[in-house]
């Protein structure tokens, strides 16, 4: 996403495109999981215990394709169904539809959490809706000592129209987590993490209309940028996120059975 280079960007209907292609295409791609309508695929290196690229597909009747485009961008509905979560904020706009904004997450016990500083844009296109984010240094938001920086190279999500009243999703990810991840870490992305996270989305989805009826319902600064009141950031205050200046953590011995009830939940 960063195109390799030292300035941060804000995507264009290149990278758009360039992402979708990748969400819908099988080439290269390699069948993880494939049950109760969740689809993982990885990309890379199998035995790499770091960078893989890992895309997740999930088929959500009774959801439009719009209300799943706001459950993502809602950051206060998104306490309510991402119980890894830590911690989510806006940090500050950059145009209508780019920003920056801050994520923590929980990583499975015994290993250490991570969090994320990204630029985030998203493009309606008609019936279907693309979000997608890159990892950038902003000088207020330094790393901090309770989390590990992680990197995100490419993330996102592909929403697609899918008849009446449903639609398909896609999330596509290639993440350095900045340590030396177990082997069973690696698996457990692709097994459990990534299908029970898709099926989280798809419930959230469900229950988003009635929630946001009873929560301020004309507020959505995602649809209507003149609802938007962050402060404005300049693409001068940031500079891209190499992986290579962050602290590198290694955890590859740390035991599976050590893991935390809580991540045992279905």
């Amino acid at each position: 996403m960063s195109r390799g280079g030292e300035m941060v960007y804000i995507p264009d209907d290149s990278d758009f495109s360039s992402f979708r292609d990748q969400c819908e295409s099988l080439e290269g791609w390699h069948c993880r999981y494939n049950k109760a309508g969740v689809t993982v695929w990885s990309q890379g290196q199998e035995e790499s215990c770091t960078v893989q690229k890992i895309k997740t597909r999930i088929s959500c009747k009774d959801v439009p394709a719009e209300t799943l485009y706001d459950v993502l961008h809602d950051t206060r509905y998104r306490k309510k169904w991402d119980s890894n979560m830590i911690e989510t904020y806006d940090i500050g706009r950059l145009t209508v539809n780019a920003d920056v904004g801050y994520y923590s997450w929980k990583c499975p016990s015994p290993l250490k959490n991570r969090d994320f500083v990204t630029l985030r844009s998203w493009l309606p296109l008609g019936n279907d809706y693309m979000i997608i984010n890159y990892s950038v240094k902003h000088p207020k938001y330094p790393p901090r000592k309770d989390f590990v920086r992680a990197v995100s190279l490419q993330t996102g999500y592909l929403i697609k129209a899918n008849g009446d009243g449903a639609c398909i999703l896609y999330y596509l990810t290639q993440v350095d987590p900045r340590g030396s991840l177990p082997k069973w870490v690696v698996n457990r992305v692709s097994q459990f993490v990534a299908p029970k996270a898709m099926k989280k989305i798809y419930k959230a989805g469900l229950k988003y209309p009635e929630w946001k009826r009873r929560h301020d319902p004309e507020y959505k600064p995602w649809v209507y940028p003149e609802q938007n009141t962050l402060p404005s950031v300049s693409l001068a205050e940031l500079s891209v996120q190499h992986a290579d200046s962050l602290e590198n953590i290694d955890e590859t011995g740390l035991p599976e059975e050590h893991l935390s009830a809580s991540d045992h939940e279905s």
